[in-house]
């Protein structure tokens, strides 16, 4: 039973130009939902329905599938289901997921829990839902422009906790049979099941204030919710230096002397990281007098200089405090450091870093290198927001 996901993404979005690869938190917004797809224990392949060529040299980059989509399917008045028929057309597969960029919160363990419900054999269809009382959506009474109520009577309004239970369509996960979309040409058909995702992960971006609320919280939500349970095996940390520990500037004074400017607030970082236990350790390609000055100042013992192939050191340190990859974190923001950041348990790089280096990086910080961007590593692996 082959299992595919299509992820529509056209490219000529009108509320927010460019939304499907505009930038969130370091990386493209389509890339959140392939690689959570990817990831997933079902689904075999991930494709992205799309008529932009740049939106497909994205997506292929982050491991998906391209499926071109004609123009005459890529209007405004297009709908999902008429995406989802041509996918039909076109691809051989057994059971679809539809998921929507706009969701990027999204999970692999959401899609697959959602899966799970489907094949239980109790439902023809399934979608993914939150619920719809309390918090951001004060209280779940809902009216119109006439000042009536859908769900109360105002006279006997009811406490919120004892209103019966009801759930909103969040717009994240769609799943239907390849038999049931074309016999009912509808993404929803015949007993549908509900999968319920918690609210924090339910946010759906369709107008620019959206992107921009969610662009704010997105460091905090996105690290907090999805890598914190990467951080209770670390045990070493492992820097480089120009990019990292610094802009990447190098300045001279009248006599030729290589000057770099550090952050204070970045040493504190590595102050409490050493407080707190971890080993830290130096790999740079560099190995100038003022980076040793200040390595040595941080009382950073395991230090790296001149060094070309990182990923050699990084095995020797491995093996040398018997730790495995998950057990390790690395913070780069060159091609050089890519080999490294594509093993280790936790992989990090400044905001200015290389669009490169981004995409295989889990955690794109808000932080430029010698600008905070150590601190913030500092405190999210110390779970300290």
């Amino acid at each position: 039973m082959k299992i595919v996901s299509i992820i529509p993404a056209r490219g000529g979005s009108k509320g927010i130009p460019r939304k499907n690869i505009k930038m969130l938190g370091g990386k493209p917004l389509i890339s959140y939902v392939i690689n959570s797809s990817l990831a997933s224990k079902y689904i075999s392949e991930t494709y992205v329905s799309t008529d932009d060529k740049e939106i497909a040299k994205i997506s292929r980059e982050f491991g998906a599938k391209i499926i071109k989509r004609p123009s005459n399917i890529s209007t405004d008045n297009t709908s999902s289901e008429e995406v989802l028929l041509h996918f039909a057309d076109n691809v051989d597969f057994a059971i679809l997921i539809l998921l929507q960029c706009t969701s990027p919160l999204t999970r692999s363990e959401d899609i697959d829990g959602a899966l799970d419900l489907y094949f239980s054999s109790k439902f023809d269809s399934v979608l993914s839902v939150c619920k719809d009382s309390g918090g951001f959506l004060c209280g779940g009474f809902t009216w119109d422009e006439n000042g009536k109520s859908f769900n109360f009577d105002y006279k006997e309004r009811p406490r919120r906790q004892d209103m019966k239970k009801f759930y909103r369509e969040n717009g994240a996960i769609y799943i239907v049979s390849k038999e049931n979309l074309i016999k009912y040409k509808c993404r929803l058909c015949g007993k549908v099941g509900i999968y319920e995702m918690p609210k924090e992960r339910s946010f759906e971006i369709d107008e620019p204030e959206d992107f921009e609320f969610l662009n704010k919280i997105f460091p905090l939500v996105h690290t907090q919710e999805f890598y914190y349970k990467n951080f209770s095996n670390l045990k070493l940390i492992i820097f480089d230096v120009d990019g990292v520990f610094t802009d990447g500037s190098v300045y001279l004074d009248k006599h030729g002397n290589e000057l770099l400017r550090f952050s204070r607030l970045d040493g504190k970082g590595v102050e409490l990281l050493l407080t707190a236990g971890y080993k830290i350790a130096i790999i740079s390609t560099e190995a100038s007098e003022a980076a040793k000055k200040r390595i040595e100042k941080l009382n950073i013992t395991e230090s790296h200089l001149g060094i070309k192939n990182k990923l050699d050191i990084y095995n020797k340190l491995k093996k040398k405090y018997k730790l495995s990859d998950s057990e390790i974190c690395f913070c780069g923001d060159d091609i050089s450091d890519l080999e490294v950041l594509k093993k280790v348990g936790f992989s990090c790089c400044p905001s200015n870093a290389q669009q490169s280096v981004k995409k295989v990086c889990h955690y794109v910080s808000a932080f430029k290198g010698g600008s905070g961007f150590i601190r913030d590593i500092s405190n999210i692996v110390r779970r300290q927001t």
